[in-house]
């Protein structure tokens, strides 16, 4: 009885936290926000004045452009995480995209170098889907195939146009760096995509089709879902996202690079763990990766302000999962 007694509060608590993931991750967040604010007085002010005497947002304004990025990353991980998968090849793909995207402009214009870059997304998505769906590869062993297959497609290309030279198209710049009413243009594409993954995770029968899969996939199967089907569609969904976070992180970087937007893979898995997205599968919040994102960025302000180097932060994201994850086994005991 006592046991029993004891027990009851974690599994409220655990079932409190699987429902509502973002109400703690929130509180999280602001306790991060003033601690930040300890570490370096006034680094949070949220206003500063500019030139021309006008107040405006200043440090938020940082915070929420770099997590764009991340967030939208960390969507790809979410959807594919709740039928018990998971996108390595989402930030090689994110950075392809960039590439292609840049030293195309110069030779066919912008409109068909971006075109290319979104379609080499599909691509590798839809070859996920099928290694995934119809070979029945795991998800982890397929992406992280597919990843390195397109780490060197991307080698040689770049040696086949190392002398063409590269432009950042001005609407990719306009959305990456610039701002209005103080927030980051980043905002004008972030907010539609949030409301479409919102819309298709909770209220179309795609959405449904990807939490019943990673509950039960074989009781999914014997209703009659033809899985192969959705995870096609799932990962060709998934590189598409891959290649338009590629394009607006080129925007915000403004230079390419063979690994402009590699760093970001193990960030977006651990928002997205972080965010209450189970690696079991058919659990998953984006509202939480996103509120997730923003936690890892203000994590990353305190780690330069503690001069932490590159490797230690790597290390720490690593940890974060772990820790997470074992957090969410042992409070609502899922494997």
């Amino acid at each position: 009885m006592s046991m029993t007694a004891t027990e009851a509060p974690m599994v409220r608590f655990g079932r409190f936290l699987r429902d509502n993931p973002v109400i703690p991750l929130i509180a999280f967040l602001l306790l991060l926000v003033v601690l930040l604010e300890i570490m370096r007085p006034g680094i949070v002010t949220p206003f500063r004045a500019g030139r021309d005497g006008i107040i405006s947002t200043f440090w938020v304004g940082n915070l929420i452009k770099f997590a764009i990025p991340l967030a939208m990353l960390a969507a790809c991980q979410v959807l594919t995480m709740l039928t018990a998968g998971i996108d390595l090849s989402a930030g090689i793909v994110a950075t392809v995209s960039a590439f292609v995207c840049a030293t195309l402009s110069s030779v066919w214009g912008v409109t068909p170098a971006v075109l290319v870059a979104l379609a080499s997304g599909l691509v590798v998505g839809t070859v996920n889907g099928l290694g995934v769906g119809l070979v029945r590869v795991h998800p982890l062993i397929m992406t992280l195939g597919t990843g390195l297959i397109a780490t060197g497609c991307l080698q040689v290309y770049q040696r086949l146009v190392i002398n063409a030279g590269s432009e950042i198209p001005e609407f990719l710049a306009w959305l990456g760096t610039g701002r209005t009413l103080s927030m980051p243009n980043g905002l004008f594409l972030f907010v539609p995509f949030a409301l479409f993954i919102f819309w298709l995770m909770r209220l179309t029968g795609f959405g449904r089709l990807l939490f019943a899969l990673g509950s039960n996939e074989n009781a999914a199967k014997l209703s009659g879902v033809r899985a192969w089907q959705v995870y096609v569609a799932l990962y060709a969904l998934s590189g598409l996202i891959a290649a338009v976070a590629g394009l607006l992180y080129l925007g915000m970087i403004r230079q390419t690079s063979l690994s402009l937007a590699n760093p970001l893979l193990l960030p977006s898995v651990a928002a997205a763990v972080i965010g209450g997205t189970s690696i079991f599968g058919g659990r998953g919040s984006f509202a939480g990766a996103i509120v997730g994102a923003l936690i890892i960025r203000v994590l990353d302000t305190m780690l330069t302000l503690l001069q932490m180097p590159e490797g230690a932060r790597t290390a720490l994201f690593g940890l974060i999962i772990l820790a997470v994850t074992a957090i969410y086994v042992r409070l609502t005991d899922s494997r």
